[in-house]
């Protein structure tokens, strides 16, 4: 009876024989463990459960079902991967509060800045309360007192009426504090210098006058207001004046001199939590690879970095990005490879350019150099032997000649006596015959037999002559290598003289640097004539989507 323990002691040839066979065979004392058993020799997984299952055979290449524990750090990697999506909207919205506040209070949206054309989105909760003391806002006290005593008259304007002298009085102290925030512009220290712009032009246009002080006097005045109905006026404050006001704030300063921010406070958790997924990654990592080190287990994860930043926190939207790509959270493949298209085609034309001209550059550098003798001397074969002593080139051709001319020449006989054999007998039809004779069928089959056993003979003489050659130039010979060498040691050295002692050289010199000049200079004409960046990604996008596919040619 096999047994757990004995899967992994079966033959080779045994092992072999199970692939791709689910065998049934008891498998005793084993409860309820499984067993794994991997041969990388011959990829197989043997897999064993208990004794109410059978064994299985899986080829390696097929991917194992997912275990509890892989299936849990699955799960882990998708829910840091929304809590990082989380937080950069987070960070988004934080970085964008204080400039879109005004949005957030009055919940408006002004898609022309320039006209005064506002879209409201009700819908939208009131954060500003929240919000604001995270950012270090408070109401200023100016415009939270202009917006005071105005409701202070409302109230009054209800009870008492608004021609009553309370009301008038409150009316002429309104009038004072107007004439206070335009003189005082407390807009500034919020950076809304131009919300009183905006205040003081709508007070003209209501009051038909170019000051915007005694438009305020005129607004509130009892001529005025005998003649129109307060409720309007009212709304006229209350929707166009006093919301104005409500965007001006001050922000506290810190000891270094900046404004306060507690956002920190709601980063921070999200920035531990990061720090122990990185930190778990590289304990992961280890595990799998217990070679590598801390350091590089925990710089595999550089791209986590901007998660941990107190600054730059925009850059988050790179570790997110790849987080939910690899969480299979979103597809990104088709705008990597587009962006990856565009940039490999730019790089690759620059980059064949900076080639071309420095190669170019670099033989003309080796030409001009007046040590080109040298470097001729250079070549001979005391010059190129390595620490070890030994001519890798020379020993490199006496392993490959022999190669091809023993072994890979004498698998090409039918190949060869098939070509030598057409190409007599077309040497027969055109020279030896009458045009008469070659339609003759047994003069046709007397032709080729006699150019089938030539062309035999010839290549079986030079396969024979190769075998030979070959068979002598694997056997090691000190004395021809020796000489063999000293003939092309003496050419390279008289070469080197010849070219030392005559003009040759400096002509030689000049005319192939002209020439790579020339080479140079229509080459990089050429890559330039052949379009830019554009047509080459037309060009890849008509080869990649085209319609075109091989025609199948069926079963013979």
């Amino acid at each position: 009876m096999l047994r757990c323990g004995d899967v992994t002691l079966l033959p080779l040839f045994c092992r072999r024989l199970l692939v791709g066979v689910i065998v049934s065979l008891r498998v005793g004392q084993c409860g309820s463990k499984v067993m794994i058993a991997q041969d990388r020799r011959d990829g197989l997984q043997l897999l064993a459960w208990d004794s109410e299952k059978q064994l299985m055979v899986r080829p390696r290449w097929q991917a194992l079902q997912a275990t509890s524990k892989g299936r849990f750090w699955k799960r882990w990697d998708q829910g840091l991967a929304l809590i990082a999506a989380a937080n950069l909207a987070w960070v988004l919205f934080d970085v964008t509060y204080v400039p879109l506040r005004n949005f957030w209070l009055q919940r408006t949206l002004y898609p022309l800045p320039s006209v005064s054309l506002g879209i409201p989105v009700p819908w939208l909760p009131d954060i500003t309360p929240i919000y604001d003391p995270v950012k270090g806002i408070a109401p200023h006290r100016d415009t939270t007192a202009y917006i005071s005593h105005f409701r202070a008259l409302e109230r009054l304007a209800k009870v008492q009426g608004i021609n009553s002298t309370a009301a008038r009085q409150h009316r002429l102290e309104m009038v004072v504090r107007n004439s206070q925030l335009i003189d005082e512009n407390p807009f500034v220290g919020s950076g809304n210098a131009g919300t009183l712009e905006k205040l003081k032009n709508r007070l003209r246009a209501r009051a038909g006058l170019d000051s915007p002080k005694q438009a305020a006097a005129h607004l509130l005045g009892d001529t005025y207001l005998s003649a129109h109905d307060w409720e309007q006026e009212r709304a006229f404050w209350n929707q166009r004046i006093l919301p104005l006001a409500a965007t001006n704030y001050w922000r506290g300063i810190n000891d270094s001199g900046q404004p306060i921010d507690h956002a920190w406070r709601i980063d921070t958790p999200f920035q531990i939590l990061f720090l122990i997924d990185i930190l778990l990654r590289a304990i992961r990592l280890k595990r799998r690879y217990p070679a590598i080190r801390w350091r590089d287990a925990l710089l595999r994860r550089w791209i986590d970095l901007p998660l941990l930043l107190p600054f730059w926190r925009l850059l988050r939207v790179i570790p997110v990005t790849e987080r939910l790509s690899n969480a299979q959270l979103i597809q990104l493949e088709p705008l990597r490879t587009v962006v990856s298209r565009g940039v490999v085609a730019v790089l690759a034309l620059e980059l064949f350019e900076v080639l071309t001209v420095r190669i170019l550059d670099a033989m003309q550098q080796l030409i001009r150099s007046p040590q080109l003798p040298k470097r001729i001397r250079n070549l001979r074969s005391h010059q190129s032997v390595d620490d070890n002593g030994e001519r890798e080139l020379a020993e490199l051709l006496r392993l490959w000649i022999p190669l091809l001319l023993t072994q890979v020449s004498p698998g090409m006989r039918p190949q060869l006596v098939a070509l030598f054999s057409h190409a007599l007998q077309r040497s027969l039809n055109d020279v030896m015959l009458p045009t008469a004779l070659r339609d003759l069928a047994p003069v046709q089959k007397a032709e080729n037999e006699f150019s089938r056993q030539l062309a035999a003979g010839m290549v079986d003489g030079l396969l024979g002559l190769s075998r030979s050659a070959g068979d002598r130039l694997g056997k090691r010979d000190i004395e021809l290598e020796d000489l063999s060498i000293d003939v092309l040691d003496r050419f390279w050295e008289e070469l080197a003289r010849t070219l030392e002692q005559g003009p040759v050289l400096d002509r030689s010199q000049e005319l192939v640097t002209t020439f790579l000049e020339e080479l140079k200079r229509s080459s990089i004409r050429q890559l330039r004539d052949q379009g830019g960046v554009t047509e080459l990604i037309t060009e890849l996008d008509g080869l990649s989507f085209s319609d075109q596919t091989p025609r199948s040619t069926g079963p013979a």
